[in-house]
């Protein structure tokens, strides 16, 4: 059958997209609803919605997570970007057999004390058995949460590097094309 979300989402393989605004959360739910869009075929036997099986796991997320709500009511766009972020992740982690989640560019346009609290989830999954995967084009970043490192330039990976090896020169040395090689044959 042909790759779908429905079938990723099945097999444990999660994504917290980069645009959080445009296609992360859903503009005009709750905080609540963001949170069990995911789920709600473990919380609706039969397709019956059991909005307090909802609301218990979204007040359990909202705890755990910190998000800084008034209220699991709350129309999700009220939320600062870091909340928004940690409800997308709520998202999935009240899926229960997650497996591998991608996270782009995770920490964009959120506050720093946002910032340590969304890479103390991700450590938090990672320590659980989770793969987690991240795309980011900050430097610091990638260095500070990653264990490895596969650098992509114009659509391929470049170089791979452990732990160890991480430097912003050489993650950068790779990032960048080989000005010796040509780009494009001469014509004759």
């Amino acid at each position: 059958a042909a790759p779908s979300p429905r079938r990723s989402i099945r097999a444990g393989l999660v994504l917290c997209p980069e645009d959080r605004k445009a296609d992360g959360i859903v503009q005009g739910r709750s905080v609540a609803e963001n949170i069990a869009i995911s789920s709600r075929r473990h919380h609706s036997p039969f397709g019956i919605v059991r909005p307090a099986r909802e609301a218990g796991t979204a007040d359990r997320f909202i705890e755990t997570l910190r998000i800084r709500t008034p209220s699991r009511r709350q129309d999700i766009v009220n939320l600062s970007g870091g909340n928004q972020q940690k409800v997308i992740l709520a998202r999935w982690l009240s899926e229960p057999d997650i497996k591998v989640l991608i996270v782009d560019e995770p920490t964009r346009g959120i506050d720093v004390g946002a910032k340590a609290e969304i890479y103390e989830i991700l450590y938090a999954l990672a320590d659980k058995g989770i793969a987690i995967v991240v795309v980011s084009s900050e430097l610091p970043e990638v260095i500070g949460i990653s264990d490895r490192v596969l650098v992509m330039c114009e659509g391929r990976i470049a170089a791979e590097f452990q732990r160890p090896q991480f430097s912003e020169a050489a993650l950068l040395a790779a990032a960048l094309p080989d000005q010796t090689t040509p780009r494009f044959a001469e014509k004759a």
